[in-house]
Parts: C-alpha cells; structure tokens; sequence
C-alpha cells in the first residue's frame, strides 16, 4: 500500500510539510477554514515532543484534535475506563464501553449538518479502546471532559514525509537484500556458523558454555519473517539449533481503509523483522551463515508492521493487537521492539503494559535516525518505564552510533558500528544469504537474545530477576550513564 510518509527521520520531529494543506471535509465552510492546517498541528507536536519528550493528543485543546480529525477520516479513538488506569477490558468496563458509543451517537446528531457517527466501529477484544466516526467539535469537547474517558485520539493521523534527510527514505528500514561479508566481521564456530565481531566484544560465545536459550520463546514484534529465508523457517531446526520452535502470525492489514479487516499474514514484505528474529535466533550449524544470539531459543513472529515506523492506523492496531496476544500466551517470557514512533501512541501504551502486567519482559529500540536529526531523545515505546531501551554504540567507545538515539531513558548498549563504519553481519531475508545491519534494532534484538541466555539458566526466575542480573552485568552497574545507562551487557557474566 502507498502510505503517506512522515516528516521524520525513525523518531524525528518535523520541519515542514506542504501536501494535503487544504483538508476536504464536509463541514460547512465557514467551519472549514477554521481547521488547522497539518503544518500547524505538527507544530504543536514538535513543541511538545521538544520541552516533554512525548506529546499527547488529550494534552492539547478541542480544536486541536478536532482540526487532526479532519485529516484522519474523522476516526476518532477513545480510551474508556473507570480510572486512568483501567486500560483491560472487564465485565464493568463493558458498560462504560456501551454508554460512550451511545453518547458518541446522539452527540453526532446536528441539526445544521444532518450528519451522525457511522456503525463504522472497532472494538478492542482486550483493552478498553474503540474507533469510532466523530465529526461534531461539540463531541470532542464533551469526551475530554468525561470522567470515564482516558484518553481520545486522531485515529489516522499521520506526519507527512519532508523529503529531505531521510536514512531510509521510501524503505523505512525495508531491503531485501544481501552482501558478502568482509572476513574481518566475523570467525567461524562449528559446525560451520559464523559468529559476528560483536558476539565476542559482549562475551557471548563464552555465555553459550552456561546457556543456549532453550527452553526460553523470544517474540519479535516487527514486520514478519521471510518465507523466502529457509533458516528461518524449515532449516529453523539444524544443526545444534535442534528441538525448537518457529511460529509465525499476523496482525497487519495493508490497507488504505481504516474499516479493513483483511489481516495481510505472517509473511514479511520489508525484510527488518527477519533481520531481527535472525539477530536473537538464527541457527548454529554448517552453513557458513551469522549465528544467532540464542540458537537453541524459541521463536514467535508478528507482522504487525508494515515497516520501523509505527505511524499508519493499521500499524498502531497490529502492534497493540500482537502485544495482548503475547501477553495472554504463558510461554512467551520475552518481546522484543526493533520499532517505534516519535510521539506515544495511548492504544500502543496501554498493550505494552497489558503484556507488562502479564511478566513479559520488553525491550524496544531506543530510536534511529540520521546524523542530522539523531539529537531527538529515546522514542516510543521505548520512553515507557514498563520497556527496557536499548541503543546502539560504536566499536570499543561510548559514542552513539551514527543513526542512533541517546538519552535517560536508555538501559543497555550493544556496539554495533565498527570502526571501518560496518555494521553487524545478519542472516538476510533472502535464503541462504547474509547482510549488514545497523542502528538501535539490531543492539535491541541482540539484547532480547542475551535475555534469553540468562532465563534459560535460570527458567523459574521472573522478569524482575532477570532484568536485575542484566543489570548487574552491565559495565556502568550499579551506577547509570546519563546517556547510556547501565552500558554495554557482559553476557558471560549475566549467566554465571
């Protein structure tokens, strides 16, 4: 599908957008011409984000959000509940669910346009959200100061691309691609795996004396794995990656409607989820091939979304889907993010902590961008207490990688850029072959695997123990670096 891009780099505030100024709506005009254009809106989320670090939509005013609407096919979402904090669905909530569709509907009745919400509705089957047709400003009003209102949102908005200064530019972090890999970035193992120059800076061939990951399940929560990759899928169990599982799922719907219900499958179109579910599990055997950090540990897949950037509607729904879906699974102890959006997303919140309340334990990529714009700070959501933020850094010092974020927010590092300017080499998407990647997802995805090793070491731990000796195993503990937290993870140390 053609999205509109946003005026970001991964996690970038924007500049200046110019298409679509002049909304099409049908409000009358003297209304029309009191809507903000989407430069002014994106101002006052590039203000937000620049003295907060987040912005939310019910922060602002009515006119702001109501102005957002317009250009978001009037869906509005609403975060109900009977406190802020009443984010899963119960069978109490379902009342206040019922009684606010009923206020949206005779709210919408006007008199002057003769327009009213649509049945067009979604609800969420495990958290107290729905999506909703809003037209009227009066609703809008009326919802914010709604006591059983958490929070209400522009369904579709979207920052549009700048043009300029984009790392990934119409990719967004997407490539099926390959490369030879220089004999400098990595040293063979057997039977014949290729262990990438990172590994051994964080000690973690030494760890897979004590710990392999079995027994653990990583999910990635991206773009999907790969058909094409047969390492990922048929030739998942070779070698000594034996006796696992790969499973594969779906919570993506490509397309322009926000009302589709068509679920675009498990299969990924952008190539970055099979680098990173390559980066946590790749198989160890003879193929000459990068080996991943857990070879022995389970693997769930979502195709949640359609690349890194979780702007488009039916990304916010995938994540939020994928992320309940995780959480009501036992057997899923870890979660791994390699995505992001420069601003909360309240839908996306409430799923990280649905999962979070349920044990897993989650990592999310602290941002990626260019040299230019990288002074952003941490990303949603990894800016979330209930998420463990992970950067990358360049080759035996503590500086950021060229493309990655920094800041408070930020626990672990993993060094990911050499000094040659190479980056990690990864189990392509396409079969059989290997690439380069880089930037705060693969130092994300490199950690959830190191997660791994110490669970499966200590499988009747939980979440609060295995992050503790993380933690305990960074170079900085027990103090934190202001911009990288508890530094580069010895994970040797974290399973002894």
């Amino acid at each position: 599908m053609n999205k509109l891009f946003v005026c970001i780099a991964f996690a970038m505030v924007v500049v200046s957008c110019s298409k679509n100024e002049e909304p099409i709506d049908n409000q009358s005009t003297d209304l029309q011409t009191d809507i903000l254009t989407k430069k002014e809106i994106n101002v006052i989320i590039q203000n937000s984000i620049e003295s907060t670090g987040d912005f939310y939509w019910s922060d602002t005013d009515t006119h702001t959000i109501w102005s957002a609407l317009k250009y978001s096919d009037n869906t509005l979402t609403i975060g109900y509940g009977a406190s802020k904090d009443e984010y899963a669905r119960s069978k109490s909530s379902e009342g206040i669910r019922d009684n606010i569709i009923k206020l949206v509907r005779e709210l919408e009745v006007n008199k002057n346009t003769k327009s009213k919400a649509t049945d067009d509705l979604y609800i969420d089957e495990n958290l107290n959200v729905i999506d909703i047709k809003v037209e009227n400003k009066a609703t809008i009003e009326t919802l914010l100061s709604d006591s059983r209102v958490r929070y209400i949102e522009p369904a579709t908005y979207s920052m549009e691309e700048d043009n300029d200064d984009l790392q990934f530019k119409s990719s967004k972090g997407c490539g099926f691609t390959s490369t030879n890999l220089n004999s400098a970035d990595f040293r063979t193992v057997s039977p014949g795996a290729r262990v990438p120059w990172n590994f051994d800076i964080h000690n973690i061939p030494a760890a897979w004396n004590y710990s392999t990951g079995r027994g653990v399940t990583v999910a990635i929560v991206d773009s999907g794995l790969s058909q094409q990759q047969r390492w990922m899928n048929q030739f998942f169990n070779d070698g000594q990656s034996s006796g696992r599982t790969v499973q594969k799922f779906g919570t993506f719907i490509d397309s322009i409607w926000p009302w589709s219900n068509n679920y675009d499958g498990p299969n990924d179109k952008c190539g970055h989820g099979t680098n990173m579910s390559a980066v946590a599990t790749a198989p160890r055997n003879n193929d000459n091939l990068p080996v991943g950090v857990a070879y022995n540990a389970n693997l769930v897949t979502y195709r949640a979304v359609e690349n890194v950037l979780i702007d488009d509607y039916h990304e916010k729904r995938g994540v939020a889907e994928a992320l309940t879906a995780l959480g009501n699974r036992s057997d899923i102890k870890i979660i791994s993010m390699s995505i992001g959006s420069p601003f909360g997303i309240s839908r996306v919140r409430d799923a990280v902590k649905y999962a979070y309340n349920r044990g897993k334990l989650i990592f999310a990529a602290g941002g990626t961008s260019t040299s230019f714009t990288n002074w952003f700070g941490v990303i949603f959501p990894a800016n979330m207490n209930e998420t463990v933020a992970v950067t990358g850094i360049k080759e035996g010092r503590y500086t950021r990688c060229s493309n990655c974020h920094s800041g408070s927010k930020i626990d672990f590092t993993i060094e990911m850029e050499r000094n040659s300017g190479r980056n990690v080499p990864v189990l392509s998407s396409l079969d059989g072959k290997a690439r380069y990647i880089g930037g705060s997802s693969v130092a994300t995805a490199t950690t959830a695997g190191i997660a791994a090793l110490v669970w499966a070491k200590n499988p009747t731990w939980n979440r609060a123990q295995v992050l503790d000796k993380l933690k305990r195993a960074g170079e900085f503990y027990p103090s934190r670096n202001s911009d990288f937290g508890y530094g580069n993870i010895d994970a040797l140390k974290a399973v002894q």
